[in-house]
């Protein structure tokens, strides 16, 4: 990662000159409007310009001779002030800069973006798809096991419905507000929008139905549309989703040519296999191949190797010869197709993100240019000025009033003092603000610097890396020893274990680890040793490895031979101690920041789960979308072996064929209430015997129960798993190449985000796609 090289300033605005003689106002005319006279913004065209070369000589706003004296001067002069504030705000959060701009709606967009009111929507969005695990059916049980579970507590009608409401009521003032905010022109052309009223007014009306049913149906289709809540308040998971739907395309090429695979082998399967007059040679026929259903069912199962070789073995045993028709068919489908639809996706939805990244840099630039436009009005413009300029002041009151991250803010007021500049230009003033799209780099603080020659050797000693060396060779020996006591105490009794040896380990090991601690923040400082997140984890890890050894000792005495006293207090001595013993195995995690490849891969992972929200978002959806629907269809379909007459099926109490749901034991996953839902989808995901599902839910449903199995397989473990994998080789490779091109700053910690992921290959925007943009803003009229 990079922390772009500083620029050379660009060039300063000439000297000012006596201002142009223009046209008044139109009375009654918004705040914000083209010049009159002026062609309307659509049908305007601006040339390329040049930094510092362009000229711009008409301001985007009348000038102040045009107005009003007194008060009405200093109002509009607020306004533009606060206009640029919230272009600036929307250029961080790359927003879109197209709503309105007067002075009401400007207080009513930063009080609809303002962390309260996004946090309650935020808030909102969690408690409408929480509901799914109170309401009726309840997962408010121990178990899932359609066996052992008790009867889940049945909310009382209304109860949940009350809640729905609020939580629609705040969606019904967030998606009108959005829409005042925008303007009714925006409006008709935003999708999302549309899509946010048609979802609220299908849910509203199904909750009605609900109430006039007194809560007794069976399907409530807003249930399934509660994911749209979540989706449509996150622009990165709006864009990512583009992006994957930009994507299926070629996706659907390959997986078509999966599904021809599938279907010739299927062909070739049941010529292969067909029923003969021998019934001992048609094991494979009976099991796999009976029809086309069970053919294609068992190939595709194979493609994902879940019941290899099972699927194989009874035409093997027959003949070594049908081995081939296996082999190849694994070889075709899974180590090419399937690699090759992996790889497919990496290429083409790295393109397409790179575009959605694309356009967010070209939403922040376009966010500060107009900042720029509109403080660029509050001086009036010489007439033979070469470019518009905004003064330092005005951009000094801007960054009081923006909500931005002090780093930003030091940065950006550095760099203007640095540039000493007055009046700044266009490209100055876009130029202050590249800060923004700097790695954000955290500095450690310095060590205390001690007088005592004692102290020095001291600092130098507990401050070296060795010392942090011989931290990792103790934790491995605690580790070691613990795993010796472990493997001697595993055979004994409860009664002649002897928790004397092991508690005297922790103890040994816990006091080193408090001294390591403690010299460590002797030779480096609090402050300094706070700042490394390593230090942090050892700490806190030690402090509760601390006070758990000193509650053992209270409670128990110290260790002693025939340590084993009886049950006293919250926990067991064997308890606590097996407690302390889980929590130093977990600290030995300290050894990844020291292990350069170890680290590389773990830092990657952590940045996947700080930036990548988008994707696990859009699995929350797809996964509650799919529990939701799977609760309609399967609800109570897998009964227990003791209520088997009740469905279709020939399975008794005393014979179960081997590999089957009731054999395996697979009564907890159903569709019984939303968590069992959950765990049963992520069961099929993962793909290891995942026929069981297909075979048992058709069984106790319905054949076209493998629909939906498939569908829901085809969704998360092929398309969703495939994407997971392009961005995590995309960070990984990008990390690497960053690794091996820069060298170890000890002292500075580099940080990265999804759009700084593609930085060095992006686009800065024209000067003239800028200004055709602003052009286009409805209710941002230009005056040149």
């Amino acid at each position: 990662m990079r922390t772009p090289s500083p620029r050379a300033a660009p060039p300063r605005c000439r000297g000012a000159a006596p201002a142009r003689a223009r046209a008044p106002p139109v009375p009654g005319a918004v705040p914000v409007t083209w010049c009159q006279g002026a062609a309307p913004p659509s049908r305007r065209r601006t040339a390329p310009m040049e930094a510092g070369a362009a000229a711009e000589t008409e301001p985007l706003l009348p000038p102040r001779s045009w107005r009003a004296a007194g008060g009405a001067a200093g109002a509009a002069e607020e306004l533009r002030i606060n206009q640029a504030v919230v272009f600036i705000e929307d250029a961080i959060q790359y927003r879109s800069i197209n709503h309105r701009m007067d002075s009401k709606s400007l207080w009513l967009y930063r009080w609809y973006y303002s962390r309260i009111c996004q946090w309650i929507l935020s808030l909102t969005i969690t408690v409408i798809l929480a509901l799914a695990f109170i309401e009726t059916p309840s997962s408010l049980t121990v178990t899932s096991d359609v066996r052992y579970r008790l009867p889940a507590w049945d909310p009382p009608c209304g109860l949940t419905e009350s809640i729905e409401l609020l939580c629609f009521l705040v969606f019904v003032i967030d998606v009108s507000v959005k829409s005042y905010l925008i303007g009714w022109e925006e409006f008709w052309k935003n999708k999302w929008l549309m899509a946010y009223i048609l979802t609220l007014i299908i849910s509203l009306t199904d909750w009605v139905v609900s109430l006039s049913f007194f809560c007794t149906e069976t399907v409530r289709i807003r249930r399934i549309l509660r994911p749209f809540f979540l989706l449509q308040n996150s622009s990165m998971m709006k864009k990512t989703l583009k992006s994957i739907n930009s994507t299926l395309p070629e996706m659907a090429s390959v997986v078509l040519l999966l599904a021809v695979h599938l279907s010739l082998f299927t062909m070739f399967a049941m010529l292969l296999f067909a029923r003969t007059k021998d019934g001992q040679q048609d094991k494979e026929w009976v099991g796999y191949f009976r029809n086309l259903p069970d053919s294609l069912t068992s190939l595709l199962v194979l493609l994902t190797t879940a019941n290899n070789p099972d699927v194989m073995i009874p035409a093997y045993s027959k003949n070594r010869a049908y081995s081939i028709f296996f082999i190849l068919f694994t070889v075709l489908g899974n180590l090419f197709l399937m690699n090759l639809l992996t790889a497919i996706i990496y290429n083409q939805f790295r393109g397409y993100l790179l575009k959605s990244v694309q356009s967010s840099l070209f939403r922040r630039r376009l966010g500060i240019r107009a900042a720029f436009e509109v403080l660029s009005s509050l001086k009036e413009t010489p007439a033979n000025a070469e470019q518009s300029c905004v003064s330092a002041g005005a951009l000094l009151q801007v960054l009081q009033k923006v909500e931005m991250d002090s780093r930003s803010r030091q940065a950006i007021m550095m760099s203007l003092k640095i540039c000493s500049c007055d009046q700044l230009s266009a490209a100055q003033f876009q130029w202050l603000f590249e800060e923004l799209d700097k790695d954000a780099i955290k500095q450690h603080p310095p060590s205390p610097e001690y007088q005592s020659h004692f102290m020095q050797k001291m600092q130098f000693a507990f401050g070296h890396p060795y010392f942090g060396y011989l931290g990792n060779v103790v934790a491995l020996a605690n580790i070691v020893s613990i795993c010796v006591v472990l493997v001697l105490d595993a055979d004994k009794q409860p009664s002649e274990r002897d928790d004397f040896f092991l508690g005297t380990i922790n103890c040994f090991f816990i006091i080193y680890y408090l001294m390591e601690m403690l010299l460590k923040i002797l030779a480096m400082g609090l402050k300094r040793y706070l700042s490394y997140p390593s230090n942090r984890f050892d700490g806190l890890l030690t402090t509760i490895l601390l006070v758990l050894e000193i509650a053992t000792f209270a409670e128990y005495g110290f260790p002693h031979p025939g340590w084993r006293p009886e049950f006293v207090g919250l926990l067991s001595l064997w308890d606590m101690v097996r407690l302390v013993n889980m929590l130093i195995v977990f600290r030995f995690l300290r050894i990844i920041p020291n292990m350069k490849f170890m680290s590389l891969v773990v830092t990657t992972l952590l940045d996947l789960v700080k930036n990548l929200r988008a994707f696990a978002g859009i699995l929350v959806v797809v996964f509650y979308a799919f529990a939701i629907t799977g609760i309609m269809l399967f609800k109570g379909a897998v009964v227990p072996l003791g209520n088997v007459s009740l469905v279709n099926t020939t399975y008794n109490n005393s014979t179960l064929q081997c590999g089957t749901y009731e054999q395996l034991e697979y009564w907890p996953n159903n569709f019984d209430d939303f968590a069992a839902a959950l765990v049963t989808l992520w069961d099929v995901m993962v793909v290891n015997n995942w026929q069981v599902f297909l075979e048992a839910f058709s069984r106790y449903s319905s054949p076209w129960a493998k629909i939906y199995f498939v569908a829901w397989w085809l969704i998360s473990s092929v398309i969703w798993v495939n994407l997971f994998i392009a961005l995590l080789l995309e960070n990984f490779i990008h990390k690497w190449d960053r690794r091996c091109h820069r060298e170890s700053l000890s002292d500075i910690e580099y940080q990265r985000t999804v759009e700084l992921m593609f930085r060095d290959v992006l686009e800065e925007p024209t000067e003239e796609e800028l200004m055709e943009k602003l052009h286009q803003h409805p209710h941002l009229h230009l005056c040149r």
